[in-house]
């Protein structure tokens, strides 16, 4: 049949449904080409106006997964337990690096398809960017090879790997429709499915430092993955998390990988950062097949982390992929932090009330840390250390944090940023529980 683009715009444009057909053509022709720039630009167009049904996001997800090649563990020497997890973006969000060996610690492989950061958000593989001689984008062959020996290795999309999204995600990004929960949806999946899981854990963000900022629509964005992944064969389970603030007490590329190992090595575990991560684990454990629910999953855990069986497999994972055998035992002297340290101290003493996470983020884009458009390098060395928490009190001996820059200018014109950013008050607000709701394909739950 002779693939017509227009004909598929025109029926999404006058709101009707578009048949399995319709889609895997739409897709081919993003991926081969045989859809203009613009056709795919007024495609995505359509369907953020129109929207799609339930069968439509789980027909595009998959026609999207299936427009590269799509993993077989199996084949490659892995019968059980593949599962993995994917955050929808935060500021200090450096999960993933624990998650992953912690995970494999406990008997799952993760074979963890990870992004970059843009604007404010984080990026998982700038994070590993930092480390010297990891590569974020090696072949199939070592890939599978460190999954098997480490139990999880983390790396960019690659090139045979949905490549429809990549496509249709370019031409998203400079048409205004990124903020699509149908495109979303089948962008984020496309990628995790074609990763070959059996299982998936969703953390999806809410609050100032989100890409979805207000709840209910984290709730839905949630809502749509699970019941798109799960209806595609991948049980699903996302976690509905707080992004009102820094997760962890680092913001920054090295200095987030230094917080990662110390969580890892006992030596350091911020509260919150860890109530996160032991959830998104736990998760992962039960859906992987290797705990039956989560009280084993988090004996598991605790297990893992107390016999240094997790930091192990990180650095396991490191040497498999390039970076230094002994990165863990001196992390601080493979990486490349920026020398200057300036204390921020508040305007007045007081209890952080507020902060708005999305402006921390911007302050790290200003020093270079981060990337405003998606062809920037970035400057992995500079960042923030020791964030007080909402609700800590600070004052003139207390700080804000520390920002590790290059030189007094950066390292003053990202202290005003971070004064901008946080509210004082004189008592400390409400505490707000980190986990807010827990959404899985069957029923919800509110945590």
């Amino acid at each position: 049949m002779t693939f017509i683009p227009q004909e598929i715009i025109r029926r999404k444009r006058d709101g009707l449904e578009l048949s399995e057909s319709d889609i895997r053509a739409m897709v081919r022709g993003i991926t081969d080409d045989s859809a203009s720039e613009g056709q795919v630009a007024a495609f995505a167009m359509a369907v953020f106006f129109r929207g799609m049904t339930l069968n439509e996001r789980i027909r595009l997800t998959e026609a999207m997964r299936d427009s590269g090649r799509v993993l077989d563990w199996p084949s490659l020497g892995i019968n059980r337990g593949v599962a993995d997890k994917h955050s929808t973006g935060g500021v200090g969000d450096k999960v993933s690096l624990i998650l992953g060996p912690l995970a494999a610690a406990c008997g799952a492989f993760v074979p963890m398809i990870s992004g970059r950061g843009l604007g404010h958000t984080g990026g998982t593989l700038d994070k590993f960017d930092a480390i010297p001689g990891y590569d974020t984008a090696p072949d199939l062959v070592t890939f599978a090879k460190v999954v098997r020996g480490a139990g999880c290795a983390i790396i960019g999309q690659t090139a045979d790997l949905a490549p429809a999204d990549r496509r249709l995600y370019a031409v998203r990004d400079v048409t205004a429709t990124v903020e699509s929960i149908d495109l979303i949806t089948a962008s984020i999946l496309s990628k995790k499915l074609a990763a070959g899981l059996q299982g998936l854990v969703m953390d999806v963000k809410f609050g100032s430092g989100a890409f979805m900022e207000g709840y209910q629509d984290a709730r839905a964005l949630a809502q749509s993955i699970v019941t798109v992944a799960t209806g595609a064969g991948v049980p699903t389970t996302a976690l509905l998390t707080d992004m009102n603030e820094v997760l962890g007490h680092t913001v920054g590329n090295a200095v987030e990988v230094c917080e990662a190992v110390n969580f890892l090595t006992g030596t350091a575990r911020e509260p919150r950062l860890a109530e996160v991560t032991l959830a998104c684990t736990g998760e992962l454990l039960v859906l992987a097949g290797v705990a039956k629910d989560m009280a084993e999953a988090t004996r598991k855990m605790e297990t893992a982390l107390a016999s240094g069986a997790a930091a192990e497999r990180f650095g396991r994972m490191i040497a498999g992929l390039g970076g230094p055998h002994d990165f863990v035992e001196r992390a601080g002297e493979h990486l490349d932090i920026a020398p200057i340290k300036k204390a921020v101290y508040p305007v007045r003493p007081g209890f952080i009330t507020a902060m708005d996470s999305r402006a921390v983020g911007m302050a790290l884009v200003a020093m270079g840390g981060g990337r405003a458009r998606a062809d920037q390098a970035i400057d992995h060395a500079v960042g923030m250390t020791g964030f007080a928490r909402i609700g800590a009190e600070v004052g003139s001996e207390t700080p804000l944090c520390t920002i590790r820059a290059r030189d007094e200018a950066q390292a003053d014109m990202a202290a005003e940023r971070i004064r901008a950013a946080v509210t004082l008050g004189d008592a400390p607000p409400a505490l707000r529980p980190v986990v807010r709701e827990r959404i899985t394909a069957d029923n919800k739950e509110t945590a």
